[in-house]
């Protein structure tokens, strides 16, 4: 009875990999960048502060990392080649970021930056009007400077741009994802919210 259930299910199962594999094809939906995948499953998301197309995207980031595995690593990348503001500026915005993310308050303090940008319309001029959006949404100044000081966030910082280095000549523009170390996400304007989350989490499960 039990072998006769394990037919089924896998009986049950097989259209609907045999779908996915039909509904995302190479060249359309994604483009193979690597021969090599990473060892363990991760999305980079390459975006920027100042990218009204990124702060736009934030809702499906957020179902993205809802939809993929717990055993899929999720890396958001500030890039600094935007014309928007200098490339100071821009590495002060990712020094921010690794701040909120070493406190553990990443999506909280990235939506603030976001909304200090698009729904505030202010101007951010360096590091320390970033630290007075900190300070606003209840981080201690003491912890803020701290942080930024230490030399782990530095060094982060330098990840974070080695990282669009990397990968800069597939970056033509922001929101990219990266899946794998190997698959570039291609969206286009027909495809819903659900078809990108689904191309992504889809991503994640090739090697």
């Amino acid at each position: 009875m039990k072998k006769l259930f394990s037919i089924l299910l896998v009986a049950m199962l097989l259209p609907f990999s045999v779908h996915a594999a039909d509904e995302w094809q190479e060249g359309e939906h994604y483009i193979v960048i690597s021969d090599k995948a990473t060892a363990t499953p991760e999305v980079k998301e390459f975006f920027s502060f100042w990218c009204p197309a990124c702060y736009s995207f934030e809702p499906l980031v957020k179902k993205i990392k809802e939809g993929i595995g717990e055993d899929v690593e999720f890396t958001k990348i500030q890039v600094n080649f935007m014309q928007s503001a200098g490339p100071d500026v821009q590495d002060d915005a990712t020094k921010a970021m690794i701040i909120a993310r070493a406190m553990k308050k990443e999506d909280v303090l990235n939506a603030a930056v976001f909304n200090y940008i698009h729904e505030q319309r202010s101007t951010v001029t360096g590091l320390k009007d970033l630290r007075s959006v900190f300070i606003i949404n209840g981080v201690e100044a003491e912890e803020f400077d701290k942080m930024a000081k230490s030399f782990s966030v530095k060094s982060l910082v330098n990840k974070n741009n080695r990282e669009i280095e990397t990968y800069r000549e597939y970056l033509n523009g922001v929101p990219n994802f990266i899946v794998n170390g190997k698959y570039q996400a291609k969206f286009s304007r027909d495809m819903t919210a659900d078809q990108i989350v689904n191309l992504i989490v889809w991503l994640t499960k090739q090697s």
